[in-house]
């Protein structure tokens, strides 16, 4: 069964808000199998006490009936659809063995069999709803309208429905842009961040592609039309996610892959244990209680049990340690990983431009933190992600800011402002250093070249017209990437891959730093997803860790996807398996390691459930078990299964699988 388990990360809770928590509430009670599952586990609640403080049967009896009722409705009613189909599922094994178990007076355990089963089949429901909201909330990147200009330079609002091949629109400054295409007039810059997952936004002129749904700065665009809205790039994520969903192989437990034979197989049996005797004149009620005892004996309860809490017990503790898995099959799966992708950034990096260098250039006069000071003074009015990267950095150094004046922006170019009596221009070394042949010029531009080559973005910062220095900014490197790296390598066998839409000169600086040699730059999502197929189709079983929109398709095409927290987004956080809240990115070895352990528990609990089983069984056929001592043999397999289980909630637990 599959759960979803929604991160509680601060920075996303702050931005949702109350009202986010009530609509999350208000949707998981709106499914049926919620509401199910919640009426029989609080008749159960209100039941046990007086059972264990020896009230009359009265008192608890019609609550475990309802708790029956209630948790018993769901299964068994797909595992008489099952059955139609002639097929035996164990979701009505499970209704027939807790109704065996109360028609003998264990009415306690069957009601506590029928709750766990409701309350697994209510996740299940949620995790698919919630992945499904998820997916139709992406659409709402794309605008659902567009200027389009006609041939004699008219605009006219229409549905992008209404769009076609060929068409011209006009998107304004700060708006989002309405389709695929290319620019045919204008200069702006656009962040691409939900498409290509690059950080910064990106200067886009005539003849440059852009995509539906990325945000238009503060430049006007005239772009014309290549796509369908059916093939526009956000369109297709859309798809890929559906349809990764929907193919992805469905995994199981290891009891749930022969649960069909095993259902059969019992209740074949059962009915044997009762109608042979009977053939040879036993008495009814004899044959019964053997049946009913052989029943309960071979019941998979101890079963389910052994698999379920270690895993169980995994995820919470991986839980406590900022790793929030959706499910015990996701646990189980982690440890089958043998190959792993990274996205950039936003997962081995930080996801914010920072200003990496500040070089004066030599005659500027300048030092460090003037030179700093100057280009923050022109930048503060800006809103630019490189323009914050150079407040933020001179705040943080404690620099005073001189007032700026006459402020002016040219995207893609350069800002401008009057700043201490002199003209400050702020901007990109290759506008601003067109057609300049002085020395000052060749200086900043050998140093821009520089700071390039090293993956870095360069600004230059010019006083009056001339050159005075060069910053370089980067997206910071998370400081346990390389670790994290080490570790992967060591636990799968296979170095990570690193997969990434930016630019391949960023790419190859950061895999050189944190130890990756295979690198996969400039991807769009369907490129990652195709990077993924790739693996499968040699069997490797491929876990993707990203944070954006265009991670989403291949962390739903992955063997297991696991998504960063507090950056992510909604769809990456619904579409993973797993996240981790905390961007610790040194908890993803240490929970594969976790679930190979819970993997290995679960052996131990099966070895030990089937010598119980088979003991009481051959027992029960061979000789005469007494009921009680089958209850109670069957009881104590599932206790010490389940205690055996619950060690991985043990600190040394993640503190073993973390070294």
């Amino acid at each position: 069964m599959a759960s979803t388990l929604t991160q509680p990360s601060t920075d996303r809770a702050a931005v949702s808000g109350d009202g986010g928590a009530l609509r999350r509430r208000t949707r998981v009670l709106a499914l049926p199998e919620a509401r199910w599952a919640l009426a029989a586990t609080v008749c159960f609640l209100l039941a046990l006490p007086g059972q264990l403080a020896g009230a009359p049967v009265w008192v608890w009896g019609p609550l475990y009936a309802l708790a029956y009722a209630a948790g018993g409705w769901e299964p068994g009613r797909e595992g008489l659809k099952a059955l139609r189909c002639r097929t035996l599922d164990v979701d009505l094994l499970m209704v027939l063995a807790a109704l065996g178990a109360a028609a003998i007076g264990q009415v306690m355990d069957g009601a506590l069999l029928i709750v766990i089963f409701a309350t697994s089949g209510a996740l299940e429901a949620l995790a698919t709803a919630r992945t499904a909201d998820s997916v139709r909330g992406l659409l709402d990147l794309a605008p659902a309208t567009a200027t389009r200009l006609d041939d004699s330079g008219g605009e006219r609002t229409v549905s992008v429905e209404e769009l076609t091949v060929g068409d011209t629109i006009l998107v304004r400054p700060g708006e989002r842009i309405g389709a695929d295409g290319r620019v045919l007039d204008g200069v702006s810059e656009v962040d691409q961040a939900t498409i290509t997952g690059e950080p910064l936004p990106v200067a886009r002129k005539k003849g440059e592609e852009v995509f539906a749904g990325t945000l238009n700065g503060t430049g006007a665009l005239r772009i014309r039309v290549e796509r369908d809205a059916r093939d526009f790039v956000i369109a297709r994520i859309v798809r890929m996610v559906e349809e990764a969903s929907a193919t992805k192989a469905p995994t199981q437990l290891f009891i749930e892959k022969v649960e069909q034979r095993y259902s059969l197989g019992m209740v074949a049996a059962t009915l044997a244990v009762f109608l042979l005797p009977l053939g040879f004149g036993a008495p009814l009620t004899e044959a019964l209680l053997r049946a009913m005892t052989f029943m309960i004996v071979a019941s998979p309860c101890a079963v389910v049990l052994a698999t379920m809490p270690p895993l169980l017990s995994a995820i919470a503790n991986a839980g406590r340690h900022g790793v929030l898995v959706k499910s015990a099959v996701v646990m189980e799966r982690l440890g089958q990983v043998d190959a792993v992708a990274l996205d950039k950034t936003g997962t081995l990096t930080e996801g914010t431009p920072r200003v990496s260098d500040v070089r004066p250039l030599a005659g500027s006069g300048l030092d460090t933190g003037e030179l700093l000071a100057l280009a923050a003074a022109a930048e503060h009015p800006s809103e630019h992600p490189l323009a914050r990267a150079v407040v933020d950095a001179a705040h943080e150094r404690g620099l005073a800011l001189p007032p700026a004046e006459d402020f002016a922006s040219t995207p893609g170019v350069a800002v401008t402002a009057t700043v201490a009596g002199r003209v400050v221009a702020v901007g990109a070394p290759a506008r601003l250093l067109a057609g300049a042949t002085d020395a000052a010029s060749a200086r900043a531009a050998a140093l821009a070249a520089g700071l390039e080559d090293g993956g870095r973005t360069a600004v230059l910062v010019a006083a009056d017209g001339v050159p005075v220095g060069v910053l370089g900014i980067a997206d910071r490197l998370r400081p346990d990437a390389a670790a994290t790296v080490t570790a992967l390598t060591t636990l799968t066998g296979t170095p990570p891959v690193l997969l990434t839409g930016d630019n391949r000169r960023a790419a190859a600086r950061l895999a050189a730093d944190v130890g990756i040699e295979d690198v996969r730059a400039g991807l769009l999502p369907q490129h990652k997803v195709a990077a993924v197929r790739e693996w499968q189709d040699v069997n490797r079983k491929v876990l993707v860790v990203g944070d954006g929109v265009n991670d989403a398709p291949a962390l739903a095409a992955a063997h297991t996807g696991l998504a960063m927290g507090r950056a992510g987004s909604d769809l990456a956080l619904e579409t993973a398996d797993a996240v981790i809240v905390r961007d610790e990115l040194t908890t993803v070895p240490a929970v594969i390691s976790l679930s190979r352990r819970a993997r290995t528990l679960v052996v131990q609990n099966l070895v030990i459930a089937g010598v119980f089983i088979a003991g009481l069984v051959v027992w029960d056929l061979v000789g005469t078990l007494p009921l009680p001592l089958g209850v109670a043999g069957h009881e104590g397999s599932t206790v010490i299964v389940g205690l055996n289980g619950l060690r991985l909630l043990r600190e040394a637990a993640w503190r073993r699988a973390a070294r």
